[in-house]
């Protein structure tokens, strides 16, 4: 009934979907987490400063990769066979994580990376082929896709930090010969275990999909375009991670002055294409800052789970990494109530940049939340209500953003340029998710003030993205004209 008048294929699309985000975000629940880890708890030992750093590029490069991704599917593959291997390599990158050796960690981290370049681009792709122009169920389409990524999303941190961090589990582990410590590369198996499960649930019902996902009738014969999003998807991911040597910090200073400089240069154009690309590089810079906030959950959030807040519920002890399923669970719960109220209000609903400084408003709050928290952890654990309001925060935020975005990215865009925007908006997202390690670095949890400092300090840039978002609306809806 719920796939009841939409295409036969959504269905598969949605399994496929739920079951590489679950592998997707069961193992990010994790990856911190398991990084600063001691040794003989079965971790890699490293410093918080090191753990952020390799959260940020891994998560930079799997939204960077996206842009190869599409475009190599777009120019040769097709999606069906993109989604295929990028699945697989996804699986096999999960699994080489399960192997409990320092380089078989990097090598899984770069498998899933590059697989999920393949994978992820493509299976949203084939949703939208799925419908002719002008079909009227596209948009409860995608809602349904969407909700099966937050599924899984909601049931990966339950699994995976229940098989790596639960004292049942490692119990069992003890009891059968197993060394209870190697509970971490349990849950990164399972992990692929949920990609193999939709990988074989995509193969089998791949004729549900038509031809949805077929490749170009005849692959474009010039190399030269190919080289070129490659080379310079490599070029960026590169010189990212370049700034991370104290010797070229200065580069991450492009974060910010790039997308000013396309602002001004496009806005001096004059004309409606030049206002319409300034206004994407304005909603570039909020959404990468929006990002860079948001993706602490992985990285300062999970670390105040784990060690400063009291983990247990009517004297049931759980594991911090299921502090991940709060977001996609509050996303389910309140995803149908904006969908309403945007309904309900039609015409009068706020406009694009409107949600987006809202978005940012409701990210900053969250954080500005925390500041108390941390406070309190001067006098031991903290309850996890602190927790859950910030998530609960952090998700309004993103539902009255990152839907929004997409959305506005492919009104702005020239009709010759859809792919390049979305590109562009990958990169925010990429970039984002780098700034995040960047920003998680400061994270301290042996001082309470200064702890507090750096919760304050997080939520002040977003207030001052905030600020200035909303100073800057009036001139944004002149750039935008008639698209709201």
């Amino acid at each position: 009934m719920v796939f009841a008048g939409q295409p036969q294929g959504l269905s598969t699309l949605f399994f496929t979907e739920l079951w590489e985000r679950f592998s997707y975000y069961g193992m990010r629940a994790l990856l911190t987490l398991f990084i600063v880890a001691p040794v003989a708890a079965g971790g890699l030992g490293f410093s918080t400063v090191e753990a952020a750093r390799i959260y940020g590029n891994y998560t930079m490069a799997v939204y960077l990769l996206s842009i190869p991704g599409g475009f190599i599917a777009d120019r040769y593959l097709g999606a069906h066979r993109s989604v295929c291997i990028g699945g697989g390599v996804i699986a096999l990158g999960h699994f080489t994580l399960a192997v409990p050796t320092q380089a078989a960690f990097y090598m899984g981290l770069a498998l899933v990376a590059l697989g999920t370049g393949l994978f992820k681009p493509n299976i949203s792709a084939m949703v939208g082929n799925l419908y002719a122009p002008g079909d009227e169920r596209r948009d409860a389409g995608f809602s349904l896709f969407y909700m099966g990524i937050n599924i899984g999303g909601l049931l990966a941190p339950l699994v995976t930090g229940f098989l790596a961090q639960s004292a049942p589990f490692k119990n069992w582990l003890a009891a059968n010969g197993f060394d209870p410590a190697s509970s971490w590369h349990w849950g990164f198996a399972a992990a692929g275990v949920g990609m193999s499960l939709g990988l074989i649930a995509y193969v089998r019902r791949t004729q549900l999909l038509r031809a949805a996902g077929a490749p170009p009738p005849r692959p474009d014969a010039s190399p030269v375009p190919s080289l070129l999003v490659i080379g310079g998807t490599l070029a960026i991911l590169g010189l990212t991670v370049l700034s991370d040597d104290p010797r070229f910090h200065w580069l991450r200073a492009a974060f910010l002055l790039v997308p000013i400089a396309a602002i001004v240069w496009f806005a001096m154009r004059g004309d409606i294409e030049g206002q319409h690309l300034a206004a994407v590089f304005v909603f570039f810079i909020a959404g990468m800052i929006f990002w860079a906030i948001f993706e602490q959950a992985g990285i300062t959030i999970a670390l105040f789970g784990q060690q400063l807040t009291h983990n247990e519920l009517f004297g049931w002890s759980f594991p911090a990494a299921w502090y991940q399923s709060l977001n996609p669970l509050f996303v389910i719960l309140l995803a149908p109530l904006f969908a309403a109220l945007w309904l309900r209000l039609g015409a009068r609903q706020p406009s694009s940049p409107v949600k987006f400084t809202l978005g940012l408003f409701f990210l900053g709050t969250s954080f500005l939340l925390m500041v108390p928290a941390a406070m309190l952890t001067a006098e031991g654990l903290v309850s996890p209500l602190w927790l859950v309001g910030l998530f609960f925060l952090q998700t309004v935020g993103e539902l009255l953003l990152s839907p929004v975005g997409l959305s506005t990215m492919t009104k702005l865009a020239p009709a010759r340029l859809v792919g390049l925007v979305l590109g562009v908006w990958f990169l925010a997202t990429a970039w984002g998710n780098k700034l995040a390690g960047v920003l998680g670095s400061g994270y301290d949890a042996t001082d309470a003030s200064a702890l507090s400092t750096f919760f304050l300090q997080q939520a002040l840039m977003v207030g001052i993205a905030t600020a200035a978002l909303a100073l800057l609306t009036p001139w944004l809806k002149r750039l935008m004209g008639d698209v709201r």
